[in-house]
């Protein structure tokens, strides 16, 4: 049988002999993933407010504007500024300290150049274009009339089609050419909008009579009669 003195098996079991009758442990290497995970919570918070700031614009728009989003914002660059601070332990404690400021500085690059709001729109386009075209049908044969009193241009949607239109409402004109419908995806102060607009055939976006006064800021295609419109 291999024989081991006293002190080789203490080092094998992980204890350090400093001097005779005076024994000390090694002390744990510090961790980085109480780190990581907050940082990763952090980034996927900032990234998901930015990706859905518009559908969240049917909450007053002080609260988004002035409050969610600020605190997010000061959220974030506190924890940009700690992984950073990170940085200085990389000699001392390993390369994995590093962690949390690459994933911070990727969500920046995120920020800064991902299209975040146009991915949100095509996929809020496409997820909700069979519901629409199905309610603009419903328009166009009759069934679907305005129904508010005050504006005679307003039809406020069953609870099972709500979904498709911030605040539950659509926004229609109903013209020689055809109807005009407009699902909003925010709605903002001083009767701001986006959303997508239906359009008849041989239609013209311009032509809506929410653009009487002023044209759209923002005018881009998404289907052939479907255009996404801001004022």
């Amino acid at each position: 049988m291999p024989y081991f003195s006293g002190g080789a098996r203490r080092a094998m079991a992980g204890v350090e002999t400093t001097a005779p009758g005076l024994q000390t442990t090694a002390a744990p290497k510090p961790s980085v993933r109480a780190g990581v995970l907050a940082a990763v919570i952090v980034c996927l918070v900032t990234l998901s407010i930015a990706t859905f700031e518009m559908s969240m614009g049917d909450l007053p728009s002080a609260v988004v504007i002035m409050g969610i989003v600020p605190l997010a914002a000061l959220l974030f660059f506190a924890c940009l500024l700690w992984s950073a601070s990170q940085l200085l332990r990389i000699r001392k404690d390993g390369a994995k300290f590093a962690l949390p400021f690459a994933i911070c500085s990727a969500t920046l690059l995120a920020l800064q150049y991902a299209p975040l709001q146009q991915i949100y729109l095509s996929q809020n386009f496409w997820r909700h274009r069979a519901d629409r075209i199905r309610i603009v049908e419903r328009v166009e044969s009759g069934e679907l009339q305005p129904n508010v009193d005050y504006n005679k241009n307003l039809i406020a949607l069953a609870r099972r089609d709500a979904h498709v239109s911030v605040g539950g409402d659509i926004v229609i004109e109903d013209v020689d050419e055809g109807v005009y419908a407009l699902f909003l995806t925010s709605r903002g102060l001083k009767h701001y909008f986006t959303g997508f607009l239906r359009v008849p055939p041989n239609g013209d976006p311009k032509k809506f009579f929410e653009f009487a006064d002023k044209p759209p800021t923002q005018l881009e295609r998404y289907d052939k009669e479907w255009w996404f419109v801001a004022n």
